[in-house]
């Protein structure tokens, strides 16, 4: 035991023991107090403030998936930022936005990360796209115990699945329970606008162009109605993040072109406030 714990070269010995493809099991095993769920929280009255993200969307097209969020924190009834980021890249074809805790959350991301990179250089493959939503669901499941403290997080999953060759989302719950989601999804406080308003123009023929204009249609029906949710801020150039993941891999979309489609969302809005209607059969 004295041999596996002691340092060898520049490394500690546990990084060239062999063992887990999983970073988590690794990082249980040696270093367990690093885990968010391990860690022990002060004991307070009440449930802890802390800067909650919202909102997420999700949807899918002939070739892919798109998924975005809003820019703004809150904490209670105060704006706690107004430019956070919610949507990452987890590898190369899956991508995962934030909602619930903020901080909590991009660690919970950076976790996941690491679990995929560290599989991959471990087994030279990358897991399944089912494989990673799994991987998901446990870190989540982890967290139970500060999700009853009132710490949760509960993010969206998609991404492309190379085996099937389409995209595909997965919700989650604060047990892990994982659901995967079929045309569209939405989580954080303003999904059930944003999910009315894709219901409204989701159809199984969407352009990526069309897809991506739907996502922030829906945010901004989102902050209409919700007050946690950001829409686009003209006067201070902050725009939802969108993201594309296809065959080719994750694309973020530009500022510029952020930017270009929620001001061409704004001046519709101004002859229709309330959006654009779903056609009539």
């Amino acid at each position: 035991m004295e041999a596996n714990t002691r340092s060898t070269g520049r490394l500690p010995a546990a990084f060239l023991t062999p063992g887990s493809s999983s970073f988590m099991d690794f990082l249980s095993e040696h270093q367990p107090e690093m885990l968010p769920g391990n860690r022990q929280l002060p004991r307070t009255q009440g449930v802890i403030e802390a800067p909650h993200g919202t909102t997420i969307v999700g949807v899918t097209f002939p070739g892919g998936v798109v998924l975005a969020g809003d820019r703004r924190a809150t904490m209670g009834n105060v704006i706690a930022q107004r430019d956070i980021e919610k949507v990452f890249p987890a590898d190369e074809y899956s991508a995962v936005g934030i909602a619930g805790t903020a901080g909590l959350a991009v660690e919970m991301v950076k976790l996941f990360q690491l679990e995929l990179e560290h599989f991959e250089k471990v087994e030279g493959a990358q897991l399944s796209l089912e494989g990673k939503a799994n991987r998901l669901s446990t870190m989540i499941r982890s967290n139970l115990g500060m999700a009853m403290q009132g710490l949760a997080v509960v993010p969206l999953f998609a991404g492309f699945d190379v085996d099937r060759g389409k995209g595909r989302i997965f919700s989650y719950d604060v047990t892990g329970g994982r659901s995967e989601e079929h045309n569209f999804a939405a989580t954080g406080s303003g999904s059930v606008f944003a999910r009315g308003a894709m219901k409204k123009l989701f159809h199984d023929a969407l352009t990526e162009e069309q897809a991506t204009t739907l996502v922030v249609q829906a945010l901004y029906d989102a902050a209409d109605d919700d007050s946690a949710t950001g829409g686009p801020d003209v006067a201070r150039r902050i725009y939802p993040i969108v993201t594309v993941i296809t065959e080719s891999g994750f694309r973020r979309l530009t500022e510029e072109e952020s930017s270009e489609i929620a001001r061409a969302i704004l001046a519709r809005r101004l002859e229709q406030p309330d959006g654009p209607r779903a056609a009539l059969l």
